[in-house]
C-alpha cells in the first residue's frame, strides 16, 4: 500500500511545495504513468503532471494498474482561490454530492459523488497550524479547513492541501516549505511517527461529519482544532439545497422538503464511514446556520437514517 501525492506543473502553489518536498532526502525517480513523472520515497509516491489538478481523474486506479501498487490514500497539492484574496493554508475533502445527474460540475468530479475523506485531515490541520506558527506564517496566513467541494474523481481516501489566495501567495517559498514540511512530518518520511493514521486511533473512534455553515466551516473548525478529533466530510450550507415549503401553496406545502440535501448527507456519511472502518460517524450541526424548518427536516432525516448527532464534547 502506498501514499500517492499529486502535483501539477501548471500551478505554482502545487509545484512549489512538491519541489520543496523533493529537495528533502530519500527521493529517487519512479516509474512513469503515461506522460507523468513520479518519484519514490519509502512507501510514498509523488506524481507530477501538467494539467488542471481537478480534472485528472482516477489517478489512484491508474497508478495501481500501471505499477501493481495499491493506493492507500491521495494527497493533492493545489492553489486556493478566494474572493477575499486573504492568504491562507487550507485542507479539505473533495466531492460534489449535492449535484444532480446532468448538472455540469464547475471544477471536476461527477454529480452525486464524494471521495472517501482522508483520515489525516483533522490531525494534519493541527500539525499545519503548529508548523505555520513556528515559521511565522501566522497571523498573516489563515490556517483553515474548507468544506467538501470539487474533483477530481478518486476512490481512495483523499484530501487537498492548498495555498491561497492570489498569485503572490501561491509563489511564496515560505508557504511552500510549510506545506512540504507538513507532508514530510505527517507521513513520517523523516523517521518520526506518521500523523493521522486511523489504525492508531488509541480508542478514539468518534468521527465528525460536519453539516451546515459556510465554506470555511467555523463551527466545525472549533471542534476539529482540539487534540484527538477525527473529521470526515464537511457539507456546507450551499451543498445542502433545500426547497422552502412555505413558498408552496395548498397540498404541495405539506410535502417533504425537496432538493438534493438528503443525497448530499447520505453520500457524505457513507463515504466517511468507509474511510474510518470501525469508527462511529456522528453528525455535527452548525445549528445557527439553519432556519428552523431546515433544522427540523435535517434532524428528522438523520434520525430516519440512524445517524446520531454529536455535541462538541463527544469528539474530544
Amino acid at each position: 500500500m502506498v501514499t500517492l501525492i499529486v502535483a501539477t506543473s501548471v500551478d505554482p502553489a502545487s509545484i512549489g511545495p512538491a519541489a520543496a518536498l523533493l529537495s528533502m532526502p530519500g527521493w529517487h525517480p519512479g516509474p512513469p504513468l503515461q506522460e507523468m513523472s513520479s518519484f519514490v520515497n519509502k512507501e510514498v509516491r509523488l506524481l507530477k503532471h501538467d494539467k488542471r489538478i481537478v480534472l485528472e481523474d482516477h489517478l489512484d486506479k491508474r497508478w495501481e494498474e500501471a505499477t501493481g501498487e495499491l493506493v492507500n490514500e491521495l494527497i493533492f497539492l493545489s492553489r486556493h482561490v478566494a474572493v477575499s484574496n486573504r492568504p491562507a493554508l487550507t485542507i479539505h475533502p473533495i466531492g460534489i454530492p449535492h449535484l444532480r445527474e446532468g448538472d455540469v460540475p464547475p471544477a471536476g468530479g461527477k454529480p452525486g459523488w464524494a471521495a472517501p475523506p482522508n483520515p489525516r485531515i483533522g490531525p494534519w490541520l493541527r500539525l499545519l497550524k503548529n508548523i505555520a506558527q513556528s515559521h511565522n506564517l501566522t497571523p498573516e496566513f489563515e490556517i483553515t479547513l474548507e468544506a467538501t467541494h470539487h474533483g477530481p474523481i478518486t476512490q481512495s481516501p483523499t484530501m487537498f492541501v492548498e495555498i491561497g489566495s492570489t498569485e503572490e501567495y501561491w509563489k511564496r517559498q515560505d508557504a511552500a516549505q510549510a506545506i512540504a514540511l507538513l507532508v514530510w512530518e505527517g507521513l513520517g518520511l523523516g523517521g518520526g511517527t506518521a500523523i493521522g493514521d486511523w489504525s492508531r486511533n488509541n480508542g478514539k473512534n468518534k468521527v465528525l461529519l460536519g453539516i451546515g455553515g459556510g465554506h470555511y466551516v467555523p463551527r466545525h473548525m472549533d471542534v476539529v482544532l482540539k487534540d484527538g478529533v477525527w473529521v470526515g466530510h464537511l457539507i456546507s450550507g450551499y451543498s445542502l439545497p433545500m426547497e422552502d415549503q412555505s413558498q408552496l401553496k395548498g397540498e404541495e406545502s405539506k410535502q417533504e422538503v425537496g432538493g438534493t440535501w438528503k443525497e448530499a448527507i447520505k453520500v457524505s456519511f457513507e463515504t466517511t464511514r468507509e474511510a474510518f472502518p470501525g469508527g462511529q460517524v456522528l453528525a455535527h450541526l452548525d445549528h445557527k446556520s439553519f432556519k428552523s424548518w431546515q433544522k427540523v427536516a435535517i434532524m428528522g432525516f438523520l434520525a430516519d437514517q440512524g445517524i446520531q448527532i454529536g455535541k462538541p464534547a463527544d469528539f474530544c
